[in-house]
């Protein structure tokens, strides 16, 4: 049973519209604390790419699951789900709601839904994998894929190599088919969620994907994915900014070509983002520049649910 004086607030939407602003300034207004939900700013190694908040930015707000695990750990959604419920549980018995902000959308479901329990995958098959991959390219891991888990083949996103990886892990390792661990179990959760949308229009999000990525490289983008190169097989690094990069130092691009390259790659995953959260029917979508309008929907959101739990006590 859901407690209506607890609620998570989740605000969403795609990289470079400002959700790290306005959850501050919601968190600064609710007095309350911010969860991550960014797959990319846990690692502790990476800053620059990940375009993780400083100091400044949080404005003395206390922010978890930022640079909190290494890229050597293998970690998954099915994990921060488990780690976050946790932190909610002592959360809410100190505020009445929270926030959890960020664009990684099965990060979101997880918390929200609920994930299926994956199993850990072994070590030394994911390195196998990653070694084939390498080496064969993802025309040979769709093939796997396909010969392994025919029902997930059909539903999979075929373009993304980490999710064709992961499905051939776990069928590799449990001997039982990735789309069988698949059961959607949509969990309840002993607190209620408001989800908040940010976008803003498509060519103002597109400059500032690309000032950002500007800013990413005059700040020492390079230099960070340079350290880290001998490691560019980690599942961590084969991540937006870093695997550009990675591209250049091995010679096959320019220092221009791979800024272009990181610009439209970047904006592509930010068309992806804008589609996996508008399936989502309880969102509602602001402007990021209207914050006292996504106040005053808090506030509606807050006092009908108060008042909703003292009419049925």
């Amino acid at each position: 049973m859901t407690n209506a004086k607890r609620t998570l607030i989740v605000i969403a939407g795609p990289t470079a519209v400002g959700k790290t602003h306005t959850a501050v300034k919601l968190a600064g207004y609710l007095d309350t604390e911010i969860i991550s939900c960014d797959s990319r700013q846990i690692y502790k190694e990476l800053s620059i790419g990940t375009a993780v908040p400083d100091i400044r930015e949080l404005d003395g707000i206390r922010c978890h699951f930022v640079r909190n695990k290494s890229i050597h750990q293998y970690y998954n959604a099915s994990m921060f789900e488990n780690e976050v419920l946790e932190l909610l549980g002592d959360l809410f018995r100190i505020k009445d709601t929270v926030i959890l902000a960020g664009g990684s959308g099965m990060y979101i479901d997880a918390v929200c839904k609920g994930i299926d329990d994956l199993p850990s995958v072994d070590t030394e098959i994911r390195q196998q994998l990653q070694d084939q991959y390498q080496k064969e390219g993802i025309e040979s891991m769709r093939a796997l894929l396909k010969r392994l888990d025919p029902e997930y083949y059909k539903t999979a996103d075929l373009r993304n190599a980490k999710r064709i990886l992961k499905a051939i892990e776990v069928t590799l390792m449990t001997g039982r088919a990735y789309s069988a661990f698949l059961t959607n179990p949509d969990k309840r959760r002993a607190f209620e969620i408001l989800k908040i949308g940010l976008n803003i229009p498509r060519e103002a999000l597109y400059k500032r994907i690309n000032e950002r990525v500007d800013r990413m490289i005059r700040e020492g983008l390079v230099n960070e994915a340079k350290r880290y190169f001998e490691f560019r097989h980690l599942n961590a690094l084969n991540t937006l900014g870093y695997k550009e990069i990675f591209r250049y130092l091995e010679g096959t691009l320019t220092l221009e070509e791979t800024i272009d390259l990181i610009k439209r790659n970047t904006r592509k995953y930010a068309r992806r983002q804008l589609t996996w959260f508008r399936k989502y029917d309880d969102m509602k979508w602001f402007d990021p520049s209207e914050l006292s309008v996504i106040k005053n929907h808090i506030e509606q959101y807050l006092n009908r649910r108060t008042a909703s739990s003292q009419k049925n006590s």
